[in-house]
């Protein structure tokens, strides 16, 4: 099988480990054990329990504790149609290679996360591309989504909210998809790891797996939990997708580590204290972006409404490899590429770390802006 190279996670290997100030980060500030029990008000004592803990495979599916917990995050799951996963990348890599055979038709919004096309692509299906613009707030056109369905549409594949742009669907607009899938049959595969940093209420979209029959939602300890070393994530979903999944992942997972599965069920048990740090990093952190971006005469954006990330689009005619590359070895601050993302003309940042990462680092960027305006001028 012959599959494309992955523009985001090829970047971020070669740079992120040779970087000062990292706004290339699309987790939430990262959590230390310390920190974790602290949340759960737990103290030192609670590793005592890995002490006895015996290193096999342990719940194949993942633990009851755990999916039970993971269920409380959605509103119609039951333990049986939550399925644990090397991570959320491991959950949709799952469903694509378990509902997606060659000649099948698949739909994915651009930009999102490379998987979402670049896999149904190496199986041998038919994918079209539905462009997230900036004039619809990086939001799908419902009529191009609808006129791209046919009888034989088997997925619909999004992200929401969404990476990199950080656009977000609310119920309503979840709903008129779901209509649109519902009326050629397709399944859609809804990859809500960001689900939880909406800007404002409980910071909680309703999840497709809740109120679609053949809703799939994919989600993981990463980006709002702060957990990214767990490398744990789960696929919620119809029963009969479950049993299918089941097939394919005893090929590729077994099962996750006994390790990362008690972690990830404590944080899960202290959700509510781990959302409530989350959501207000990113809150914070997001105003002091966009007071950067107003002040900021080579950037612009479409304010996320949701997830850690943004899309910038930047004034200067270079491309975006360039720019990152440039801006990285002068000032020490990373950025993605667009071209990363085929999205070219812009670069991501994740303004999810450290309040001091985010305001250093967008003080460099602007003297490296600045920097350029004047070159381009000579």
């Amino acid at each position: 099988m012959k599959i494309r190279e992955f523009g985001v996670e090829i970047w971020m290997n070669a740079f992120e480990n040779n970087c000062e100030l990292n706004l290339a980060e699309t987790c939430v500030q990262s959590l230390t054990i310390s920190e974790l029990l602290d949340l759960a008000g737990k103290d030192a004592s609670a590793l005592n329990d890995l002490l006895t803990m015996k290193m096999t495979y342990g719940a194949i599916e993942g633990s009851d504790r755990l999916r039970d917990n993971i269920c409380a995050l959605y509103t119609q799951q039951k333990r049986h149609n939550i399925v644990v996963t090397h991570g959320t990348i491991g959950a949709n890599a799952l469903i694509h290679q378990t509902l997606v055979s060659k000649g099948d038709h698949v739909i994915s919004v651009l930009p999102t996360y490379q998987q979402h096309y670049s896999i149904p692509e190496s199986i041998g299906a038919k994918v079209d591309i539905l462009p997230l613009r900036e004039v619809n707030q990086f939001l799908p056109d419902l009529a191009e989504l609808r006129a791209l369905t046919t009888p034989q549409t088997k997925l619909i594949a999004i992200n929401n909210p969404n990476n990199p742009t950080g656009s977000l669907m609310d119920r309503d607009f979840l709903q008129r998809v779901v209509e649109i899938a519902r009326d050629c049959g397709a399944y859609i595969l809804c990859d809500e790891v960001y689900r939880g940093t909406d800007q404002t209420g409980d910071g909680y979209t309703v999840s497709v797996a809740d109120i679609y029959e053949k809703g799939i939602s994919t989600a993981g300890m990463s980006k709002v939990f702060s957990l990214a070393g767990l490398r744990l994530g789960w696929i919620a979903a119809p029963v009969e997708v479950i049993k299918a999944v089941a097939i394919h992942r005893d090929y590729n997972t077994i099962s996750v580590g006994m390790i990362d599965d008690h972690f990830a069920s404590i944080a899960l048990e202290c959700r509510d204290a781990i959302i409530g740090r989350s959501q207000r990093i990113t809150r914070e952190n997001l105003a002091v972006l966009d007071a950067w971006v107003t002040g900021e005469p080579s950037i612009s954006y479409i304010k996320p409404k949701s997830a850690t990330v943004a899309l910038l689009k930047y004034d200067f005619d270079m491309p975006s490899r360039n720019f990152c590359v440039q801006l990285l070895e002068q000032t020490g601050v990373m950025f993605t590429p667009g071209s990363a993302m085929d999205m070219e003309g812009y670069v991501r940042i994740g303004y999810a770390n450290g309040a001091d990462v985010l305001v250093e680092g967008l003080k460099r960027v602007s003297e490296f802006l600045a920097e350029l305006r004047e070159a381009r001028l000579r």
